[in-house]
């Protein structure tokens, strides 16, 4: 049975008009007769029917290279390819990034969760086989099953072609299927589709390709809710499209691997567990923005119950600023012990060193050296934020002298100030990314964190986690689906520090 004619989209059978000038007709010779009207019809025909594929796999490419995310470049995938196969729903699933272990990423299209987890149970009919399923001699080998990543969808995936082979793979009535597994009729009556059509997703190693996101990478499957398959021609559009689907996909594998690697590293190197000092309790939270980056804080136990707190900053982004950040963070914990009471000698040396060493780089930076037992903070900044004070009765902008960023002069140095937080008030310290991401001009962005800030509410103010929580929802309100930190932007810290 065929498909329904191609859904209408940009480029896909579009009304050729005559042309406007035409040349002369060749005058015909004895040994090449003129053709005939019929023939001259289906030559224009055929290439306006390339020019029509041309332009519609030239519009779907262009939209799905605009995708700067997996996600967003997934569901691309399968808008395009329902399209070109005619059909309404269907489903994506890759294989973990970089080929570790772990659960393969699946994206679907006009199907739910419960929807996804229905067709996971689907029995796989011919084994977890790569052949063609036409009979005996198609059954897998060992290498043909070790070479095919698993995938969670063995009923809907299960006789893909072997990889190196990127040929579809149909079933046009799934109801009425010899050999079809009852549980699979079960299902497909369930959710409401009579047919599917998967391709394998098969990338071909490149220059500069480190090889973990070559070869099949997942598979996509595209649902009909009548019998049909896709004709030749569908088929052939769809092919190549995937193929290049493929190859953008597996640079956004890479990259996002890469982005892992980097994110963790980062985690890494900030502290793993806050410091328990007598008379002050601590908090952080930290949203990590895509490209990961030179966003730092510390928090250090010093001589004599004293405790040491620092945030900042470091420009650029990537491995190199987060290699940067490890080194800047470590040598301000050595000047810290040595000379922590001073908080402008701290930072003095950390812009000497900064100088010598990295002198392509600013940063930005604020240390504070506190005495919990006496309540008594001693706060210098160079170029950073100032800190908030949030309590029962006040919510304020600590009023830190205005200096500029550690590399930026030949030398830094600017006053320190001492402030005396009340029992049950708690001292906010917060990275940059927190104000450039809430979308807003430098001022009203103090603004909303004062707001949000003086709102805490009473029974979340003994508690700084809870006041670290407040603000950054109150700041950064994560939308429906979204996970913290993922949106574009910087790193986000907020660091609390509740006084008892």
């Amino acid at each position: 049975m065929t498909a329904p004619h191609l859904p209408k989209v940009a480029g896909i059978n579009p009304p050729v008009p005559a042309p406007a000038h035409t040349s002369a007709p060749a005058v015909p010779t004895p040994a090449s007769p003129a053709p005939g009207p019929a023939a001259a019809v289906l030559v224009q025909d055929r290439l306006a029917g390339l020019v029509s594929d041309l332009t519609t796999l030239q519009e779907l490419t262009d939209r799905l290279a605009r995708t700067g995310t997996l996600d967003d470049a997934l569901r691309e995938l399968l808008r395009a390819g329902a399209s070109l196969v005619g059909a309404g729903r269907g489903l994506v699933t890759l294989r973990p990034a970089g080929g570790t272990g772990g659960h393969p990423m699946t994206v679907g299209l006009g199907l739910g969760r419960a929807d996804l987890g229905h067709l996971e149970t689907l029995p796989a009919d011919r084994g977890p086989a790569t052949g063609t399923g036409t009979g005996a001699e198609d059954d897998p080998t060992a290498d043909d099953i070790a070479a095919v990543p698993a995938s969670p969808y063995p009923g809907l995936l299960d006789d893909l072609p072997p990889e190196g082979d990127r040929t579809g793979t149909a079933h046009p009535d799934i109801p009425a299927e010899d050999g079809r597994d009852p549980r699979h009729r079960a299902v497909a009556e369930r959710l409401g589709y009579a047919a599917s059509y998967a391709v394998p997703l098969e990338s071909a190693p490149g220059p500069g390709r480190t090889g973990g996101a070559a070869g099949r990478i997942g598979a996509a499957v595209w649902l009909y809710d009548e019998p049909a398959e896709p004709t030749e021609r569908q088929r052939h559009l769809t092919g190549l499209y995937c193929g290049y689907a493929t190859e953008h996909l597996a640079r956004l594998l890479e990259l996002t691997d890469a982005r892992r690697t980097v994110a963790a590293l980062h985690e890494e190197l900030l502290v793993g567990r806050l410091p328990r000092v007598p008379g002050v309790r601590l908090a952080v939270r930290h949203r990590r923005g895509p490209r990961g980056g030179g966003a730092w804080y510390d928090a250090l136990p010093l001589p004599e119950g004293a405790l040491g707190l620092a945030i900042g900053g470091i420009t650029g982004s990537g491995p190199a600023a987060v290699a940067a950040t490890g080194r800047l963070r470590a040598a301000l914990r050595a000047y810290a012990v040595m000379e922590g009471e001073d908080p402008v000698a701290v930072l003095s040396d950390l812009e000497l060193l900064l100088r010598l060493t990295e002198p392509a780089r600013a940063a930005t930076a604020l240390f504070a050296h506190c005495r919990p037992a006496e309540r008594k903070v001693v706060v210098a900044g160079a170029g950073h934020c100032s800190p908030l004070i949030v309590g029962p009765g006040r919510a304020a902008y600590v009023e830190t002298s205005l200096s500029a960023p550690l590399g930026m002069l030949a030398c830094w140095e600017a006053p320190s100030v001492e402030i005396r937080p009340a029992p049950g008030e708690t001292l906010l310290f917060y990275s940059d990314g927190l104000l450039h991401r809430a979308g807003d001009s430098m001022d009203r962005a103090f603004a909303r964190l004062h707001r949000a800030a003086a709102s805490v509410p009473r029974t979340a103010r003994h508690d700084p986690g809870a006041v670290a929580d407040h603000v950054l929802r109150t700041v950064l309100p994560v939308e429906d689906g979204e996970e913290p930190g993922t949106a574009d932007g910087e790193d986000v810290i907020v660091l609390a520090a509740y006084f008892e």
